[in-house]
């Protein structure tokens, strides 16, 4: 696995007024950028070609990779300054960098983790899956709900009893495991068909409810680490906070 994409472009609304004058990947934790952060994880894992993809304050971004020298790797960046196209359409949009013979991994900015990247690889090699999805048992409203064999079978939202795809009966009998998502996933070229397809609905469009609506189609699988291992969300002042601590 030699390419990644990282998900830089969000507008990070929950971090104000932190990022009231740069994004979100630019806000430090204990002196480094999450941005940068990242990128080291990846590099560690042998990730050689990273594409970034940028909205909210882009030129920041753009400027700080050049100061860094790109880190050492190749940099692309899949301008979204026009229209910020959410996770989903946001892949779709960075095709031409990501494609190949590989899997690639996909990264939200603001989650920081010791996850072993290879071993997330191999385990998606093996299940001859065309997404492999972090997720794990932690409290949320939203779950993605996962066969014995680890299958997506579906979505819940707790708090309204939404369900999906459309005709999914949820019972709380056990028959599916309830999973969070951890906001990092490993996905193979062979799915951009069906990115592309759904893209022709509306080229703004979230990876969730792609995977939620594919689940019966394709093989789409859940990646839960049977280690502990360091997963952080830095999304909110409190967690930022908590980062803080943890890599001071």
């Amino acid at each position: 696995m030699r390419k990644a994409l990282i998900l830089a472009a969000g507008l990070g609304t929950r971090l104000r007024p932190v990022i009231n004058d740069r994004p979100k990947a630019l806000v430090e934790v204990a002196g480094v950028t999450m941005l940068e952060r990242v990128v080291n994880r990846m590099k560690q894992y042998g990730i050689t070609e990273i594409t970034i993809n940028v909205h909210h304050l882009a030129q920041q971004i753009v400027d700080f990779v050049a100061s860094r020298n790109n880190f050492g790797v190749q940099i692309h960046f899949s301008d979204e300054r026009d229209l910020l196209l959410d996770t989903g359409g946001a892949i779709v949009a960075a095709r031409r960098w990501l494609d190949g013979n590989e899997p690639f991994l996909v990264h939200n900015a603001d989650i920081l983790t010791d996850l072993d990247y290879g071993d997330m690889e191999r385990e998606h090699l093996a299940s001859g899956a065309l997404a492999t999805i972090l997720v794990k048992h932690r409290p949320t409203q939203r779950y993605f709900l996962f066969d014995k064999n680890k299958r997506l079978c579906g979505w819940i939202n707790k708090a309204t009893g939404e369900t999906r795809p459309s005709g999914l009966v949820f019972e709380a009998d056990g028959k599916y495991d309830e999973m969070a998502f951890g906001g990092i996933y490993v996905l193979s070229p062979a799915i951009f068909p069906a990115l592309e397809a759904y893209a022709t609905k509306n080229r703004v469009f979230s990876i969730t409810p792609f995977y939620v609506d594919h689940c019966r189609s394709l093989p789409i699988h859940a990646y839960c680490p049977d280690r502990e291992y360091l997963w952080l969300d830095v999304g909110k002042p409190d967690t930022l906070a908590r980062a803080n601590e943890i890599f001071s």
